[in-house]
């Protein structure tokens, strides 16, 4: 238990370390290329940030549990959504983007209607709809790609005392960051599952809620780390672009590798409380994201404070339900 304990410890600093030169590689490629901060963080911070859950779902798909990968991909985008994302809301809301945050958005909606289509309809994820799921996760990155190079935004000054960084340097940030995030993030679902099994809470809670949380624990630190950088639009890009890929590259992965059919874990009012809880709050976290930011081209705090409730309650019908 204190090995578990220490090693828990060790990746808690590994994530917040990988974090921060994760965001110094990202930020200084962005100024280097002239890419807006929030068209970054929506492909290659989320790429890296979602790195945990394409290795807990793959590794599960490989040895035939998809439920590991239904349940990691929803937990993930509402703990994403109304965790991660309401932190920086509530406490630096402010003007949006709506050019850049508008792509990454209608693909979130797109692909969730797939995986509705999919859930509702079949009952099953079957292989071919897998591979639909990668191709849309390879369109989403060229699209986001040419948009950025399309409209580039100027160069941003660098600190006084900063001393400019070279391209290799940028990317050597960027790649030991994502390791030192993976690591930090395996180790931290491992041993806080061990240390959650020793003071007795229960298996099914665990899945819904340790590993979802310990998966998207690298988005927290970057969405932190960036607000401590000044670079909120890159927190609020990473999780819309980490829960796209969520859905299309996670869930893409796991299915094409190993088809399943929609799990039935908890039962609420005689259906698969699946479906007629997690999936709907999963797309209504996102709505009252996005929507609002789009429409008044804005966040606001009652937004942030709002999302936290909800995964509050999400929470404590988790554990207690």
């Amino acid at each position: 238990m204190i090995q578990s304990v220490l090693l828990f410890a060790v990746g808690l600093l590994l994530l917040i370390k990988g974090g921060d030169w994760f965001v110094d590689g990202a930020t200084g490629l962005a100024r280097r290329f002239h890419l807006p901060d929030i068209i970054v963080g929506a492909t290659v911070v989320s790429i890296g940030t979602t790195l945990p859950e394409v290795m807990v779902s793959a590794t599960g798909a490989m040895l035939g549990q998809g439920a590991m990968a239904y349940g990691n991909a929803i937990g993930s985008i509402i703990c994403n959504t109304a965790l991660i994302a309401a932190i920086s809301v509530t406490f630096n809301p402010g003007p949006v983007n709506v050019k850049t945050m508008k792509m990454p958005v209608i693909f979130f909606f797109s692909s969730a209607a797939l995986y509705c289509l999919a859930a509702y309809l079949l009952g099953e994820f079957p292989r071919w709809m897998g591979f639909v799921m990668l191709a849309i996760f390879i369109v989403y990155l060229v699209l986001n790609v040419r948009q950025g190079l399309k409209h580039p935004e100027g160069v941003e000054e660098e600190e006084a005392d900063a001393k400019p960084r070279t391209l290799v340097m940028e990317l050597l940030l960027l790649i030991v960051g994502a390791a030192l995030i993976a690591v930090g993030a395996d180790l931290l679902v491992e041993h806080g599952t061990i240390i959650a099994q020793f003071l007795g809470v229960p298996e099914t809670v665990i899945a819904l809620t340790f590993v979802a949380l310990g998966t998207s624990l690298p988005e927290l630190v970057t969405t932190i780390t960036s607000l401590k950088k000044g670079h909120a639009s890159l927190g609020i890009g990473n999780v819309i672009g980490a829960n796209v890929f969520n859905l299309v590259l996670v869930s893409g992965i796991s299915v094409a590798l190993a088809p399943f059919e929609v799990p039935v874990g908890k039962l609420l009012m005689g259906h698969n409380a699946s479906l007629v809880l997690d999936i709907p709050i999963m797309l209504g976290v996102m709505l009252l994201l996005t929507v609002p930011a789009l429409t008044r081209k804005k966040l606001d705090r009652w937004q942030g404070i709002l999302l936290l409730c909800i995964y509050a309650a999400f929470c404590l019908f988790q554990f207690f339900v």
